[in-house]
């Protein structure tokens, strides 16, 4: 109970702006056909979907001959080991293999995965994301603050992670919720709205000025990721757009989101690396990374059977609220003990403050979980 508790204010913090995202639904409707969204390069003019700047468009990202580089596994296994604080010890046993990164025996962290392709991410770099929504000043800090005034925080904070772990480079993300879960049903009851795409290039956008990653964010509502996710593959084909979905406001349960948190399941997740590394093969793009929020153990069910790929890295990532001794608690309770890959941490910048809340995590504390999170996102 405790843990549902802390997601109240989250539901209501999606749907605060319930009646302005109905009203802006029913307006964007009628101008939008979310079901078939068609890309725009930014910065044109014109009615989408004009077959000259589709055209020009596949000249502007042509998929490369080859891989972008080739990995230094030795430099990863290093950065895996210091993610779980691994000291060399007479006691300790490393395990090696020619496909999966080094393990510890007798312990979680790290798991086997395989290695990724080159130009990985992680563990190279700590991934550091603002998240929300350009539409509402309640989903988090992308909508709350004027554009400018959102970069200059997001590389002021930037500054601050690399001063407290100097050894890991931190790259800046934009994290974009593009589909919302929603109140009201829409017109085909699935209770979720697809942002156009002028508001998901407005995101692109930003991510493209921090001079970081794009990572859009999915909420299906009564949909289901199977019939949401293909329609943002030309996006996924830019090599510097990443994905997230939310289990959260995945209602398979049938309820409305926010009334009961909802549920993906392993083979849910795989049906969306499988996806994922498919574009990444044929576009010869480097890996990509896929963010999976959890805060409750249902969120996720059979999570030790998620397989990640040498095309995508799977982040777990803690975004549950409130006080540091809870997200603590359910960090250690719900991401460290079913290991996938890697692991993040979600801080509210409100309500991490609610009371009894006195202040958020440090960073000195974030760093100090075991295994380390690779990913931090602020809402």
């Amino acid at each position: 109970m405790a843990e549902e508790k802390e997601t109240n204010w989250r539901r209501q913090a999606a749907f605060v702006g319930g009646a302005f995202f109905v009203f802006a639904g029913i307006v964007l409707l009628t101008f939008f056909d979310f079901r078939s969204v068609t890309y725009v390069k930014p910065g044109t003019v014109g009615k989408e979907g004009d077959a000259k700047k589709l055209a020009a468009l596949e000249q502007s990202f042509p998929a490369p001959t080859s891989w972008p580089e080739t990995l230094d596994t030795k430099k990863y296994d290093e950065l895996m080991l210091r993610l779980v604080g691994y000291k060399p010890s007479t006691t300790t046993a490393l395990v090696y293999s020619s496909t999966t990164n080094v393990t510890i025996k007798g312990k979680l962290w790290p798991t086997a995965a395989v290695y990724p392709h080159g130009g990985a991410i992680l563990p190279f770099n700590r991934i550091l994301a603002f998240y929300g929504n350009l539409y509402s000043v309640n989903m988090g800090i992308l909508g709350e603050l004027p554009a400018d005034q959102m970069l200059a925080k997001l590389k002021s904070t930037k500054e601050q992670w690399e001063a407290a772990d100097p050894s890991t480079p931190v790259l800046p993300a934009i994290e974009y919720i593009a589909i919302v879960a929603q109140g009201d049903g829409g017109k085909d009851g699935m209770y979720r709205a697809v942002m156009p795409d002028k508001e998901i290039e407005k995101g692109y956008d930003l991510a493209k000025r921090a001079g970081g990653i794009y990572i859009i964010d999915l909420q299906v509502g009564k949909s289901t990721i199977q019939r949401e996710l293909p329609q943002f593959k030309k996006y996924l084909e830019r090599p510097d757009v990443h994905l997230a979905i939310d289990p959260e406001f995945s209602m398979k349960s049938g309820d409305k989101p926010g009334d009961v948190v909802g549920t993906y399941s392993s083979s849910d997740v795989n049906y969306v690396i499988n996806f994922l590394s498919d574009i990444v093969k044929e576009k010869q793009l480097p890996p990509k990374v896929l963010v999976l929020h959890r805060f409750t153990q249902n969120m996720v069910t059979g999570a030790t059977a998620i397989k990640p790929t040498k095309e995508v890295q799977v982040i777990m990532n803690m975004d549950g609220w409130g006080t540091p001794e809870k997200k603590i608690g359910t960090y250690n309770r719900i991401v460290a003990p079913e290991p996938v890959q890697f692991t993040g941490l979600k801080l509210f910048y409100k309500n991490d403050l609610k009371p009894p809340s006195t202040g958020m995590l440090t960073m000195k504390q974030v760093l100090g979980l075991n295994p380390v999170p690779i990913y931090i996102q602020y809402q």
